[in-house]
């Protein structure tokens, strides 16, 4: 059994993960900003952190083989200047303070697990990306991803396995961008974004945490695309909401600009479309539970 040090831990991917490694009988050591949610069992041990101002309880780092890294500011909110910077610096800062902590102590550490995004691949309709891409987009969240994964793959110099997992859209009914998608349909006003075209790549929330745990238990290194093999377009994601919940969709698609309006620069999330390649992932051995988006939606809102 191993002992898993998270970052993140009591957040949408953090949660899931720590259920299913505590169900497997490993031991969870994890970080928090927020004092009032340290818990100390025997399995599952909090420890404190702020990464703004470089402090972190050392004690975290007793005995761990694994650290997995999905701390960072959420970025579905207004993207005002203060709050990009706290977007980039809440997966910098905290990936360094870490860094500096393997580093000072001698530890049995052997691999870190970084979450990253697909945001640092092009747009477009058409190409479909695989880990081998090197052309990147001009864009804020590009330039969070690359930032994201220079944080993580620092550790290589320490000796230890580095592996990145590019993370589609996450499907849950717990969070993400699942539940606000589904708002306005549930309540008949259900449109798809622009020319619905835009290809969004995806995965279920139980079959990402799925994949943490083969990343942990194969040691993978290096990129993943953590999405399904059938990515579909905005226009039939929002289909399959309707379809699902019984809704009729009748409105006309909502022009980029009225969202850029509502929403800012952030509105850029509901028009991106990436069509990525899963084929590294399947070829790790893994298999996915909800390969189509039919039975995802079913799954998290039948």
């Amino acid at each position: 059994m191993m002992k898993i040090l998270i970052t993140g831990a009591t957040g949408l991917i953090g949660k899931e993960l720590t259920q299913l490694l505590l169900a497997n009988n490993h031991t969870v050591h994890y970080l928090t900003t927020s004092k009032t949610k340290i818990e100390e069992q025997s399995n599952y041990i909090g420890f404190y952190w702020n990464p703004q101002e470089g402090k972190i309880d050392e004690n975290c780092l007793y005995g761990v083989d694994v650290i997995v890294h999905l701390a960072g500011a959420n970025i579905a909110n207004r993207w005002t200047n203060a709050y990009k910077q706290e977007i980039i610096e809440s997966r910098t800062l905290s990936g360094e303070l870490l860094f500096n902590l393997v580093k000072k102590y001698p530890n049995q550490v052997k691999q870190i697990i970084s979450a990253s995004g697909t945001a640092i691949y092009p747009e477009s309709l058409s190409t479909i990306y695989d880990e081998t891409t090197t052309e990147t987009e001009d864009s804020f969240l590009s330039h969070v991803v690359k930032k994201w994964e220079e944080a993580a793959d620092r550790f290589q110099v320490l000796g230890l396995k580095v592996c990145k997992l590019r993370t589609g859209i996450v499907l849950s009914n717990k969070g993400g961008a699942l539940p606000e998608m589904v708002k306005p349909i549930k309540f008949g006003f259900g449109a798809g974004m622009g020319s619905g075209k835009q290809m969004q790549s995806w995965i279920h929330i139980t079959d990402l945490v799925s994949l943490y745990y083969l990343a942990i238990e194969k040691q993978l290194e290096g990129v993943y695309n953590a999405v399904t093999p059938n990515p579909i377009s905005n226009q039939q994601l929002t289909k399959v909401i309707a379809k699902t919940l019984k809704k009729p969709l009748f409105l006309p698609n909502i022009p980029k600009f009225i969202m850029q309006l509502i929403l800012g620069e952030m509105s850029y999330l509901l028009f991106s479309g990436k069509n990525l390649s899963a084929e590294k992932v399947i070829k790790t051995g893994f298999r996915f539970q909800f390969p189509k988006i039919e039975q995802a939606i079913a799954d998290l809102y039948a």
